[in-house]
């Protein structure tokens, strides 16, 4: 349980090593740069933001053309890959990929390009058959659709939003212009709400005949054809196989860029790295010959990175204690039991001045109360199976992804321990499948009681359970504040209130009442009630009287206190929460029960033996899925809201150092 403790340190080098210097400390990822406000004379900042501008666009550059080339040449994907990991590389093989950059933004902009000439082709063959079905209804007409008539002729080509037969349109014709002898009409096509027509009358009726026409709601085509329609057809269907073939070759093109995608990502991150190089440069106080560079680092890495840094580069470091005023960022290391949970603090809060790490402690009960709400040794052992491959079969896992399944391998352990120990294996599966297949009466009996035959006694050790969890809680609250030297707040905050909790609780178990009630056998002498009750008196007078002690008035005093002990009932409501475990872990043993029950319905044989199969797999899954993530949650719950709430405020600042931020590979550091 450490709060890794930080040193100032003040880097000045020569310019011409800066290039590689903010290299090498970008890989080792131990400082983290904290630039003053003011600077000594003759230093001043450097505007980089157009270089880190384009190093930010070339990465969106790689980054877009690498989704382009997977949308078309897909790689192979799954858990697997998700688990692999980014792929380490050594300095040296990121040096001389590095000077491939150009090459392969080059190949990038090509896939840009490649991928908006589809898009446009696409387009193109949408927009071109929207017109070939425009002209489908025209395909029987032999000539121009602008054909408008000859020198003693006039021609209309144009439709009626109705279905006509060429019977009623030429009845209509002749009531609309009786007087018209020389009219033609013949129907190209028709259907439901359109009919496509072909006109033809001498010259000096064209206009009389085009009034009438309009009439009777005759409209023109809205983009006619300077060709006969089949011709424009086939014109444009020719186009729509140029624009198909230029897609299929674009995508080739593409596709044969597949080779390429360790490149375009190795190089994306290679931009990625230099963006953040250049936003850290425009941070440094420089001179004409000088930089310096100012921030925060461990300081158990503070030694080996001057030693570094002076013999590569020459340069002169200070190594400062931090004064008390600044406010230091939080870095977290524990043992291998231990740093598995510091993402659970972590998404609470990093530790804040003057506290400690709680990950250790934490951890303790973390396991055990996880495995309790679980409790059943099957599921803890397909927990242990699973995290342990995973782990021992990805060896460059991601850090944050190796701790939750390292959390998870714990909380398996835990979770068969309380399965062992309730007599749980997938619930009462032992004993349904022995019954109905074997016809035998054999069973796993608990190591020690089974909680669905005596719920009284698994609710009895869960609040025990608790009170020890939240004495835990007070007794670290206790080590902060002796470690500070503020001996008279440890005894008015944690000392006061373990004479008042833990002497009410001596009192009630101490009653006849309650042991009947929780079934207890303890037989306590009443000497032992009289000094509970002793201590809690003590204890809450202690608290009425010093709870308020911020406060001058008497009164104020007087009152704080009185309200500071009526802080008595959170206890309780603290206590009673610790039953979750009990609900929790029934809940897991009943609902399997069920499952297994309900698998067992059509007894023994080869059809029951199926029945049961795909029952108890799909059952148990969602149990364990279910109650697994249950056990996620209330666990939080119970470290969060009751340990965290006695002892922890959190508010830390996280250790963000100056590092390699990419996504998909990560150098290994020099040895």
């Amino acid at each position: 349980m450490a709060v890794l403790e930080m040193k100032r340190i003040n880097i000045y080098a020569l310019k011409s090593s800066r290039k590689k210097l903010l290299e090498l400390l970008q890989r080792r990822g131990v400082l983290e740069l904290n630039t003053p406000e003011q600077a000594e004379e003759y230093f001043s900042k450097t505007d980089t933001d157009a270089a880190r501008l384009t190093f930010e666009k070339n990465t969106q550059l790689l980054t877009n053309a690498t989704a382009i080339l997977d949308s078309f040449s897909p790689p192979e994907k799954g858990l697997p890959a998700m688990l692999a990991g980014r792929k380490p590389i050594s300095v040296a093989d990121y040096d001389a990929t590095a000077q491939e950059a150009a090459a392969v933004t080059k190949a990038a902009s090509r896939i840009t390009a490649l991928s908006k000439k589809i898009a446009d082709n696409e387009a193109d063959i949408l927009r071109l058959t929207a017109q070939i079905d425009a002209l489908q209804p025209w395909l029987n007409l032999d000539i121009s659709m602008r054909t408008i008539g000859t020198g003693s002729s006039s021609v209309f080509i144009g439709s009626f939003p109705e279905e006509l037969t060429e019977d009623e349109l030429k009845a209509r014709l002749a009531e609309a212009l009786p007087e018209v002898s020389a009219l033609e009409a013949e129907i190209i096509s028709s259907q439901s709400q359109q009919t496509c027509v072909f006109l033809v009358c001498h010259g000096k009726y064209g206009m009389q005949v085009e009034a009438a026409l309009r009439a009777m709601g005759f409209t023109y085509p809205a983009a006619p054809s300077k060709l006969p329609p089949a011709q424009r057809a086939e014109a444009l269907q020719e186009r729509i196989q140029t624009a198909q073939a230029e897609i299929d070759a674009a995508k080739a093109e593409i596709v044969s860029f597949a080779d390429k995608r360790e490149a375009l990502l190795f190089t994306a991150d290679y931009y990625t790295m230099r963006a953040e190089k250049y936003r850290v440069l425009g941070e440094l106080w420089q001179s004409p010959h000088v930089f310096q560079v100012t921030g925060y680092i461990p300081a158990e890495d503070a030694s080996a990175l001057e030693q570094e840094l002076e013999s590569k580069f020459q340069a002169y470091v200070e190594i400062e204690t931090p004064g008390p005023e600044e406010e230091l960022p939080v870095k977290l290391k524990n043992n291998f039991f231990a740093a598995p949970v510091e993402g659970v603090v972590e998404g609470y809060s990093l530790p804040g001045k003057h506290e400690c790490d709680p990950s250790f402690v934490m951890s303790l009960f973390y396991y055990v109360l996880f495995g309790m709400m679980l409790s059943d040794a099957a599921y803890g052992i397909l927990m242990v199976l699973g995290c342990g491959f995973v782990l021992w079969k990805f060896k460059n896992i991601e850090l944050g992804l190796k701790k939750s399944l390292k959390m998870f391998f714990f909380c398996g352990i835990s979770t068969t321990f309380w399965g062992v120990m309730f007599g749980g294996y997938f619930g009462d599966a032992i004993s349904v499948i022995a019954k109905t297949f074997f016809h035998s009466d054999f069973t796993i009996p608990p190591l020690w009681f089974a909680p669905l035959d005596d719920p009284m006694r698994l609710l009895m050790f869960s609040f025990l359970l608790g009170v020890i969890h939240l004495f835990t809680g007070l007794g670290v609250q206790f080590y902060q504040l002796a470690k500070r030297k503020k001996f008279a707040d440890a005894l008015y905050d944690v000392v006061f209130w373990y004479f008042l909790v833990g002497g009410l609780i001596l009192l009630l178990v101490s009653t006849d009442m309650f042991q009947d009630m929780a079934g207890l056998s303890l037989s306590l002498p009443p000497i032992v009630g009289t000094l509970a009750a002793v201590f809690a008196g003590i204890g809450a007078v202690g608290i009425i009287l010093t709870a308020g002690r911020e406060s001058k008035n008497p009164g104020k005093r007087f009152l704080k206190g009185l309200y500071g002990l009526y802080g008595v009932s959170s206890y309780l409501s603290d206590i009673l929460s610790y039953s979750r475990l009990l609900a929790l872990g029934l809940a897991t043993g009943v609902i399997a029960t069920v499952f297994n029950q309900l698998g067992s319905m059509l007894g023994g044989g080869v059809i029951g033996a199926i029945f049961f199969t795909i029952v108890f797999v799909i059952g148990h899954l969602l149990n364990l899925g279910i109650n697994l993530l249950g056990a996620y949650v209330h666990t939080n719950r119970l470290q969060y809201v009751e340990f965290f709430g006695k002892f922890y405020e959190g508010n830390g600042r996280k250790f963000e150092p100056f590092t390699a931020n990419t996504k998909h590979f990560k150098i290994t550091e020099e040895k």
